[in-house]
C-alpha cells in the first residue's frame, strides 16, 4: 500500500510523541485504503467480511481491518449498521466507509436514523450522544446524504447471506423482507422523509398487516430492521423485552427462535444486540455480530467465504480528524 506523508496532516504540534506516532500510524492506514477506493475490484472478491456495530470506534476498526489483511483492491466489508454515536470518532466513520465505495456495504442502524433525525431538528442530542461532530462538519450534509441512501437489507444471492441490522418479523420470508425494505427506503431518500423519522420513537404498531398504511405500515417496517430483539409466537414485537415473562402465546422470544417463522431458511446477520454471544448463538443460519464495541467490548468480522470469526478488544481511542 502506498505510504502517506505525515505532512499532510495538520494541527498536531506538541502533542506528546508516543501519541503522535499512534495518531499517524492509524491516520495513515486509514488514508492508505481511502486512496485505493478507484481501484477496480474484481467480479469476485477474495474476501467478504461482516462487522458488527461501530458506533463511532474508528481506531478499534481499523486496528480489526489490520488484523484480517482488508484489501479494498480485492475485499469487501459488510458493516451492520449503526456506524454512529457512543464512540468518539463518529465522524471518521462516516467519511471513511463513505470513501471506500463500492467495496462496502452498509445497512442503516437505530442510530443512524437517529442522526439523520437530529439533523432534521426533530430529536435534541443527550449528553451519551457523540453526533455534534458530524453536525458541524462541513462536510455533513454530502455525509448525510450518501447515508440517507444506504440500504435497510442487503441480500447476496451467491454467497447466500442477508444483512440486517436488528432482525425480522416470523411473518416475512426473503422476498416479503426485500419489498417491504425497498419501500422504506423509497421513503427515506426522498423530499418528506423527516415526517416519518419524527415518529421513530412509538412502538405501535406491534404487529404486522398488508391493512397497515401511511406511517404506521412504515413505523412498523422500520422498527423491525432497526429495533427489534424480542416478538412472540403470532409476530407482535416486544421492544422493551417486557413480555418475556408473560403466560402462553404472549410471551416474547428472541426473533429468531419463533417456530416455523417464515425466514428459517435464510442465513442472517444482524448486529443491534451487544448481550447475545457470537459464538454461543446456536440457532442455525443466525449470525448477531454486535460484540459491544463502544461498550470496551470486542470488534468481530465474519468471513463469510468460511465463516471464520476474527475479534479484536476495544480499546476506544481517538484521534485526530481527516480534515
Amino acid at each position: 500500500m502506498h505510504r502517506v506523508s505525515g505532512s499532510l496532516v495538520n494541527g498536531m504540534s506538541g502533542k506528546d510523541p508516543l501519541a503522535l506516532d499512534d495518531a499517524l500510524d492509524s491516520l495513515e492506514r486509514s488514508l492508505d485504503l481511502l486512496l485505493l477506493r478507484e481501484v477496480e475490484q474484481p467480479e469476485t472478491p477474495r474476501y467478504t467480511y461482516a462487522i458488527g456495530d461501530v458506533q463511532g470506534c474508528f481506531d478499534d476498526l481499523l486496528r480489526l481491518l489490520d488484523k484480517i489483511d482488508f484489501d479494498p483492491a480485492e475485499d469487501r466489508l459488510w458493516f451492520t449498521g449503526d456506524l454512529v454515536n457512543k464512540g468518539p470518532n463518529s465522524l471518521n466513520i462516516l467519511r471513511f466507509v463513505k470513501g471506500l465505495g463500492d467495496c462496502a456495504i452498509t445497512v442503516l442502524g437505530n442510530h443512524d436514523l437517529y442522526l439523520l433525525a437530529a439533523a432534521a431538528g426533530l430529536i435534541k442530542d443527550k449528553k451519551s450522544d457523540t453526533l455534534a461532530c458530524i453536525l458541524a462538519a462541513h462536510d455533513c450534509e454530502d455525509l448525510l446524504f450518501w447515508l440517507r441512501h444506504q440500504p435497510v437489507l442487503h441480500h447476496d444471492d451467491a454467497l447466500g447471506y442477508t444483512m440486517v441490522h436488528a432482525g425480522l418479523p416470523p411473518q416475512w420470508d426473503l422476498v416479503a423482507a426485500l419489498t417491504r425494505a425497498r419501500e422504506l427506503e423509497t421513503v427515506l431518500q426522498n423530499a418528506g422523509y423527516q415526517e416519518l423519522l419524527g415518529t421513530l420513537h412509538e412502538n405501535k404498531p406491534d404487529r404486522w398487516s398488508e391493512d397497515l398504511d401511511g406511517l404506521a405500515r412504515l413505523r412498523f417496517i422500520v422498527n423491525c430492521f432497526t429495533q427489534i430483539r424480542y416478538c412472540d409466537c403470532e409476530g407482535r414485537l416486544d421492544l422493551s423485552g417486557e413480555r418475556r415473562t408473560a403466560t402462553k402465546k404472549k410471551r416474547s422470544m428472541p426473533w429468531f427462535q419463533v417456530p416455523e417463522r417464515a425466514h428459517r431458511d435464510m442465513k442472517i446477520i444482524f448486529g443491534h444486540w451487544a448481550s447475545l454471544n457470537t459464538k454461543k448463538t446456536k440457532t442455525a443460519g443466525i449470525y448477531p455480530l454486535d460484540t459491544g464495541c463502544s461498550n470496551k467490548g470486542r470488534f468481530t468480522a465474519l468471513r463469510l467465504q468460511d465463516e471464520r470469526i476474527f475479534t479484536t478488544r476495544c480499546r476506544i481511542k481517538s484521534h485526530p480528524g481527516l480534515g
